[in-house]
């Protein structure tokens, strides 16, 4: 080998040899970077106790527009739900309802009242003492039709229920008295399935 080609050999081991040194200075930072990421939070053995339940889960619901639910309900269900108006007694689907199960809002679907505290009031509506949850019922005057009374709406989707009166049997005195188009029946073998399995323990209890 000439002198001209060992200084050229030289010359390019250099460069080769820098070349080497950036590229594994690169890669240690690389490594060093993703040994300093922080672990990801470990997901959930039991993610549905970190799901929302019961009836939290409603305060996100939107209700459907008109037409939508012109489409959904029944002629009847839509005039009692949407604009105030009263079912037939004795003439309804749940005046004389005696299974076991809860009953649900017709279009939201949130929970209202139970067969456990439903009673017949022989007024041809079903009737019941309390609710199932309260925080699903609002109360407002009502002053048509030249009385005084007490409406109940639902909470979520604002649907006519029915009224409050203080003539019911103990242990509260109170009556409430709905309107079939406004509810749906779950019945208790079928609670888990709906959703609504939390309400099951109740029956349980119940029948002990």
């Amino acid at each position: 080998m000439t002198r001209a080609q060992q200084r050229s050999a030289v010359k390019w081991g250099a460069v080769i040899g820098g070349a080497l040194a950036l590229l594994t200075a690169g890669t240690a930072d690389v490594v060093h970077a993703q040994a300093t990421v922080p672990p990801s939070p470990p997901v959930s053995a039991h993610p549905a106790k970190a799901a929302t339940t019961g009836i939290d889960r409603w305060a996100t619901y939107h209700k459907p527009d008109a037409a939508t639910l012109r489409r959904t309900l029944t002629p009847e269900q839509y005039q009692v739900t949407q604009e105030a108006a009263t079912e037939h007694p004795f003439d309804n689907a749940y005046w004389n309802n005696e299974r076991a199960g809860i009953y649900v809002d017709v279009v939201s679907g949130e929970p209202l009242f139970s067969s456990l505290d439903k009673f017949d009031s022989h007024t041809g509506w079903p009737s019941f003492t309390k609710p199932l949850e309260a925080a699903n019922i609002a109360s407002q005057d009502d002053r048509t039709l030249g009385m005084d009374r007490t409406e109940l709406r639902s909470v979520h989707a604002g649907s006519h229920l029915g009224h409050l009166f203080d003539d019911g049997p103990a242990p509260t005195g109170l009556r409430y008295c709905m309107n079939s188009a406004s509810l749906r029946f779950i019945p208790v073998d079928q609670l888990s399935a709906g959703g609504y399995g939390q309400y099951a323990a109740l029956f349980k209890q119940a029948a002990k």
